[in-house]
This record gives C-alpha cells, structure tokens and sequence, in this order.
C-alpha cells in the first residue's frame, strides 16, 4: 500500500471490520493496535493450553500468523491479497495463566513480499515466542 493510501485506511477500523477469522475468534484474540508499522493483539491462555497447562504452542503461531497475515493484507492494499508461504517459531517461555501479548512489526514490506516479526509476551512481558511469517501478495483476480 503506498503512504498515501495508508493514510486514508484506519487500519484498526480495517481489521475489526475483517476480521481475524473464526480459528482466531474461537481462541479469543482480540485486537488492540493495528497498523503498517505494528499491530497488536491478546488472547487468553485459559483454553488455549496444553493437557498440562501450558500455553499451546501452536496456540502462539495461529497468534502469529492472524497478526502477520492481516498486517500483510492492511500494506497490500484494495485489490490484492497476502497469502502466508512460510512460518516459523521459537518458543521460549510458557505461560499458564492470564493473557498473552503479540506485537507484529514489519522487517521487510515489499510489492510483492512481506516479512513480519511477532512478539508474543505473558502478562509480565516476559517473552514466550518469537515468530517470523513471509507472505506473497498477489492481485485477486477478476470477480465473474
């Protein structure tokens, strides 16, 4: 999206009115900043966990990619669309209780590529994951 276009999007009016999707509603994550430098978004750890307690760690990349692939697609602009084409994530605390946090910002944004780092931390702001997604974006095609 070039910077004039940005300005004319609210991107958190923009996501609230897409959507994370029904994966990320049933998780509970709900958006609290959203925009093309950083997007920010919590979801609870209770119902999200493990069989032992913990914070699931796919609970965290689904965390990940809904922030990573929106962002792509608030940058992409009206008329094109981000697709996720790798994902990857390293877990480095659990968290068991309360809400976790994740922050996405762009590494790279380009008209065909993007590249997003999410932090996601615990209620203490102790780090628990760190997640990098890269998404192709591409025009949609032409509606019948």
């Amino acid at each position: 999206m070039t910077d004039h276009a940005a300005a004319d999007v609210n991107g958190l009016e923009w996501a609230t009115r897409r959507g994370m999707g029904a994966l990320a509603e049933k998780m509970g994550m709900e958006f609290s900043e959203f925009s093309i430098e950083r997007c920010v978004a919590t979801m609870p750890v209770e119902g999200n966990t493990q069989p032992v307690g913990l914070m699931h760690g796919g609970a965290y990349v689904v965390l990940g990619e809904s922030l990573g692939s929106m962002a792509a697609n608030l940058h992409a602009g009206p008329g094109r669309l981000a697709v996720g084409v790798d994902i990857n994530a390293t877990h480095t605390r659990s968290a068991t209780s309360g809400v976790v946090t994740g922050v996405c910002t762009p590494i790279h944004l380009g008209r065909s590529m993007t590249v997003h780092e999410i932090v996601v931390t615990d209620d203490h702001g102790r780090r628990c994951s760190t997640i990098r997604i890269t998404n192709m974006i591409k025009d949609l095609p032409a509606r019948s």
